[in-house]
């Protein structure tokens, strides 16, 4: 069982502004884990990538992608579907390249469809993915679905384990704590979803911790918080992974980054976990 944590992106006090200063500054704090992010586009050439990777390897710092934010497998445009594809292709390939274990993606908005219609669709447009990476010999670094927030995104925990059945070893769901929270309302349940990772038989769980802001209409919305904030609270999930066997990375997504990461290192700790 082992724990990776750290920050997604490149952390505040790095003194190299980039994916490799990043690397050197998480394993300088103790933190083993980073998302590498495309959220703007991926503007990372295929021998920077090789080199952040050899770079990751050496600092003992695991690796994780962020697909960019502009994609919509289930657009009504098939122009659109393209670009989303090409977009998440390109995403997977930086990351093989770099060693990474898996790449988030928002994969759609479901529009006018229903949410099974919505599910069988993306079962199609995740096999189309799948053929262009045989294409291009990419077969290690996973499709990670993202757990959305908002229910007119297609992205509920049910309907990405739907797809993963159906591509078992490519694809897997890339939980985030804090959209599963407001999607349930205010409510989480830390350890039930720990048990549906588990009868998945998951070798390795990728998710993202940040805190949510309450919203005027009550529930709450997708704009990351400090940990501190407690919505939802971190501390219950560190027990719980404290005392597992579950190998899984948390990547923080707080506004505060490294520092935000630092302060769930130190809870796990306090919990038990020993590094």
């Amino acid at each position: 069982m082992a724990i990776f944590l750290g920050p997604a992106g490149v952390p505040f006090s790095a003194k190299e502004r980039s994916t490799i200063g990043g690397i050197a500054r998480c394993a300088e704090l103790g933190l083993n884990a980073m998302e590498v992010e495309f959220v703007r586009g991926v503007k990372m050439g295929a021998s920077l990538a090789e080199e952040a990777g050899a770079a990751a390897k050496e600092k003992g710092v695991r690796l994780s992608v962020h697909a960019p934010y502009y994609i919509n497998l289930l657009s009504a445009k098939a122009v659109l579907v393209k670009k989303s594809i090409e977009r998440i292709v390109d995403s997977l390939d930086r990351g093989e390249r770099m060693g990474a274990d898996a790449v988030a993606v928002h994969a759609a908005y479901l529009g006018e469809l229903t949410s099974e219609k919505a599910t069988e669709l993306m079962k199609e447009r995740t096999g189309q993915i799948l053929a262009v990476l045989d294409k291009k010999g990419i077969s290690n670094v996973r499709l990670g679905y993202e757990t959305m927030a908002k229910k007119g995104q297609w992205g509920s925990l049910e309907e990405i384990i739907e797809v993963h059945r159906e591509h078992r070893r490519r694809v897997a769901p890339y939980l985030d704590w804090g959209h599963l929270y407001a999607r349930g309302g205010g409510s989480i349940d830390y350890e039930a979803l720990l048990k549906t990772m588990k009868e998945l038989k998951l070798d390795h769980i990728n998710s993202h911790f940040t805190c949510v802001k309450a919203s005027k209409a009550g529930g709450y919305v997708d704009i990351h918080t400090p940990i501190g904030d407690k919505h939802p609270d971190f501390a219950p999930l560190a027990k719980l992974l404290a005392r597992s066997s579950v190998d899984i990375t948390l990547i923080c997504e707080s506004p505060l980054l490294e520092q935000d990461a630092l302060k769930m290192k130190e809870q796990l700790e306090k919990a038990g976990y020993n590094w």
